[in-house]
């Protein structure tokens, strides 16, 4: 089941990097809301209850509820958000409205599994190497994971995963592959322990 989020949200009518400023310093983010044939709309968010919602995974890759006092919730996802390069703070934020009948375009984690279990790594001492750590999907709404498993159990020592490779869940699409991308990208490997692979190099002369 997936996790569900909401976000308090207010209007904010005031524009500008210095009323930015003074927001931020007021415990509030400026945030944009966009999309959905809707014309964009500036908002307000607390900082301190999205900087508690963004160090959930899930954050990123779920469909969240913005909560209006006194208006008409919006059901949006996360498309971009600006972090101060040093302090633990939140800039800006965009919010993308949703279409339950179109579809969009969203990063989702990868979940590796049985990277410890699989006997290519506990009983033959291979080295898992991950070339990704997230997938670009396409899907509508009601479709949306929340992370895309990739099981090891099975893969042998110098195998490859590759995006051709993934089970994907049903109405979702792999957005690499949908616009002509290579289809045998590698996701994970399992290689050679290190003495294994300098064993099977051939001798210099």
């Amino acid at each position: 089941m997936q996790n569900k989020f909401e976000v308090t949200a207010e209007p904010r009518s005031t524009q500008g990097k210095s009323a930015s400023r003074r927001l931020r310093r007021a415990g509030k983010v400026p945030a944009i809301l966009y999309g959905a044939g809707k014309d964009p709309a500036s908002i307000q968010l607390n900082h301190n209850e999205m900087l508690l919602h963004t160090e959930h995974e899930a954050f990123y890759s779920n469909i969240l509820t913005l909560k209006f006092a006194g208006g008409a919730d919006e059901k949006v996802v996360l498309k971009a958000m600006q972090r101060h390069p040093v302090r633990p703070l939140i800039l800006h934020v965009d919010f993308l409205r949703i279409s339950e009948a179109e579809e969009l375009t969203l990063r989702v984690p990868l979940h590796f599994l049985h990277e410890d279990a699989a006997p290519a790594v506990k009983t033959q001492g291979g080295i898992v190497s991950h070339h990704m750590s997230d997938l670009e999907v396409m899907c509508l709404p009601k479709d949306l994971p929340e992370y895309i498993e990739v099981d090891l159990m099975d893969v042998a020592v110098g195998a490859t995963i590759h995006l051709s490779d993934l089970k994907l869940p049903a109405g979702v699409r792999i957005a690499t592959i949908v616009h002509g991308g290579d289809p045998m990208q590698p996701v994970v490997s399992i290689n050679a322990p290190k003495a294994a692979a300098d064993d099977a190099a051939p001798a210099a002369g």
